[in-house]
């Protein structure tokens, strides 16, 4: 067993966002300096509040391991003569090096046979070690935005005040910036602000819960779990789930400390969603709901002190929230009194991008495209689509959507309805939005399916075509986010889109918008989205080459193509499957370049070659029937079966014979073959033993 190695960085506070990402990385970051200095470690488990980052390293060896350095010296050709005796070469490397020159050993390397010694150099101890890795540690971590104080050159989070480090008890010494490392760390700010001497992470934990600090995340939002529940159940309530807001608060503070507010009951007429928001983003509270689903006129506000007199504290968060509520109602009575179809024009002096518009602009450019996807995918109910796209960005000019940008959607259904509006229409005019992120729900209707997939190809397309296209791990504008939302759209509604034609019209729709052919852009936006749909399922455990054999085949439709990848996988289980592959890979490699053209039953020679026509026109009617019921397991199953006439062939003819009319017969028949198996996908690119 190995020591532990303690390290707090202490803090003014940090913002609650910047924590997470920081201990992780703090995590993988000293792994890979411990393990790049040869010192081998155990668990690393990281801790962290506004006021401190920490971590605890357990196991880690005394020193770093033995190192062993293979030092190249002359080439065995110039180290030794024609006798074998050594020249001054080899004699003055072996002197170099210390060694004899019988110790001295041949190694084969790529430039042929050179003289080598074997040299190890003993490991420094561990606290040694550490003096130099911990500030470059420090220093290395990243934030969204860095600070300098006073008049030092370090750059970090928030300044730094202290440095706890210890290594197996004792105090690793080093300066950082204006802080010398120590035993020492400090409590609450205001509860217990003196300094603490800790020993090891046992006593450091334990110690600054007794000064009012939960270190450890998990501990301290159990602790506000515990909290909250307990808070609601007061009033006969239930905490309104929201997992981001409890993690916002559970880094916001050290030691969380609930306190339980009501508000007017004239507030509960303005919708949920208004009154969650408006909690949630201004002050962070948490939303109450009753036995009967309703929300409560009460809320939950946390604290980061133990309140001395609770009702002046909560006296003080209803003052604020009051106000805050007072301007939602008002907001709310403003907007309710335009329809929102009258807010359509006003859309006109709305800036979507330099570009590409206003977004008026945009809207016209997305109600043609989702009304050419209507009449293709859901006929019927083209009027429905033409009306949600016309007031789908409407409450975008709403006071309060203005306050409340994340409300977009939300309030243009509630508005809409309040003036009478088609409820599919006001549904759609939401979850046109959906999904916002990557674990949000998607669309459960085909309106606002249709009006989304047109609103983010518009997007896309668009932002292509002027050149803001995303680059390395910059995407400003959240395509890759778009794309991936219409590919988990098109699957979920099972909508078989032609992508290609879908493309081309959305660029017509840009017209002078472009900066750049529609051909060019065309091909960038439709290998953006075969990238984005071959990490998705890749990301989802099939296997690359089974999803790069079917999309280098080539599918206009996106739902098929992840189809043929799943069916192809499951005939790879297959044990007939590698021989079956092979005998694919042989048909499409010699047949490449040649016509399917027409084939001649008059020219075949052998018997071979008759049952292997008739054996295509079999699996072709098969393969036909397979795709018009989109069957591609039943598709791959009847291009199995080819391949016994497809073997026997290979045996016993000559594909490539001297008479020019046989040879172009036989390539024609495999072309044939071939073209039926790239509908399915390139085998060529399965490997096979």
């Amino acid at each position: 067993m190995g020591s532990e190695l303690l390290l707090e960085i202490g803090t003014e506070e940090i913002p609650a966002r910047f924590l997470p990402p920081v201990l992780s990385e703090m995590a993988e970051n000293l792994r890979k300096r411990l393990e790049q200095a040869r010192i081998s470690v155990g668990e690393i488990v990281t801790w962290g509040t506004p006021r401190r980052l920490a971590l605890v390293a357990r196991d880690l060896a005394a020193g770093q391991s033995e190192a062993v350095q293979e030092i190249i010296g002359p080439p065995k050709a110039v180290a030794f003569d024609q006798y074998g005796n050594p020249t001054p070469a080899a004699l003055g490397f072996a002197k170099a090096q210390g060694v004899a020159v019988t110790d001295l050993v041949e190694l084969d390397t790529p430039r042929g046979v050179y003289l080598s010694v074997s040299k190890s150099a003993a490991g420094r101890p561990t606290p040694e070690c550490l003096q130099e890795i911990l500030p470059d540690f420090i220093m290395a971590l990243s934030f969204p935005k860095s600070m300098r104080w006073g008049d030092l050159h370090v750059t970090f989070a928030r300044p730094i005040h202290w440095i706890l480090a210890l290594f197996a008890g004792k105090v690793v010494p080093f300066p950082l910036a204006d802080v010398a490392s120590g035993p020492t760390t400090f409590g609450h700010r205001f509860l217990a602000p003196q300094a603490i001497e800790v020993q090891n992470a046992a006593s450091y934990v334990a110690a600054l819960q007794k000064a009012h600090v939960l270190v450890d995340p998990a501990a301290r939002r159990a602790h506000l779990e515990k909290e909250l529940a307990a808070a609601a159940a007061g009033v006969g309530g239930e905490v309104v789930p929201n997992p981001g807001l409890m993690e916002e608060n559970t880094f916001l503070v050290e030691y969380p400390s609930v306190v339980v507010g009501s508000f007017d009951q004239k507030f509960l007429q303005l919708p949920d969603e208004v009154l969650i928001t408006s909690m949630r983003e201004h002050q962070r509270y948490f939303s109450l709901r009753g036995q009967d689903g309703k929300l409560l006129a009460h809320f939950i506000a946390v604290n980061n002190t133990i309140a001395r007199d609770p009702n002046r504290v909560r006296q003080g968060h209803e003052r604020v929230l009051r106000a805050r509520l007072s301007d939602a109602m008002y907001f709310y009575q403003v907007d309710s009194k335009i329809p929102l179809e009258n807010r359509v024009d006003a859309l006109k002096g709305v800036m979507f991008h330099s570009r590409l518009g206003t977004s008026y602009e945009k809207m016209e450019r997305f109600r043609e495209l989702a009304g050419s996807l209507a009449r293709k995918l859901a006929p019927g109910q083209e009027a429905k689509v033409h009306r949600a796209a016309t007031l789908a960005k409407a409450d975008i000019t709403t006071e309060m959507v203005g306050e409340f940008p994340s409300l977009q959607g939300v309030m243009g259904e509630k508005y809409s309805l309040l003036t009478g509006e088609d409820p599919q229409v006001a549904a759609a005019i939401f979850s046109h939005y959906l999904p916002r992120h990557a674990d949000d729900i998607l669309p459960g209707d085909h309106i606002g399916a249709l009006v989304g997939l047109a609103d983010r190809l518009d997007t896309i397309c668009g932002c292509f075509g002027v050149g803001l296209s995303p680059t390395g791990t910059a995407d400003p504008y959240g395509l890759r986010r778009h794309a991936l939302a219409i590919i988990r759209i098109l699957r979920a509604q099972g909508l078989h889109l032609d992508l290609p034609e879908t493309v081309w019209l959305s660029l017509k729709l840009l017209k002078d918008k472009l900066s750049r052919t529609p051909e060019e852009t065309a091909l960038e936006v439709l290998d953006f989205f075969q990238t984005r749909l071959q990490n998705l399922l890749q990301a989802e455990g099939f296997d690359q080459e089974t999803v790069a054999a079917v999309l280098a085949a080539g599918s206009p439709d996106l739902v098929d193509a992840m189809d043929k990848v799943q069916a192809l996988e499951e005939i790879r289980q297959s044990p007939d499957f590698p021989a079956l592959a092979v005998a694919f890979k042989r048909v499409i490699n010699i047949s490449r370049g040649a016509e399917a053209g027409a084939v001649d039953e008059l020219l075949f020679e052998y018997p071979e070659e008759n049952l292997l026509f008739e054996a295509t026109l079999v699996m072709e009617s098969e393969v036909a029937a397979a795709l018009e019921q989109r069957d591609y397991s039943e598709m791959c199953r009847a291009l199995a079966r080819l391949r016994g006439p497809v073997d026997t062939f290979f045996d016993k003819v000559m594909v490539m014979a001297e008479d020019e009319r046989l040879r172009r017969n036989r390539l024609s028949l495999l072309a044939r073959i071939s073209g039926t198996f790239l509908q399915m996908a390139d085998f060529s690119r399965i490997t096979t033993q």
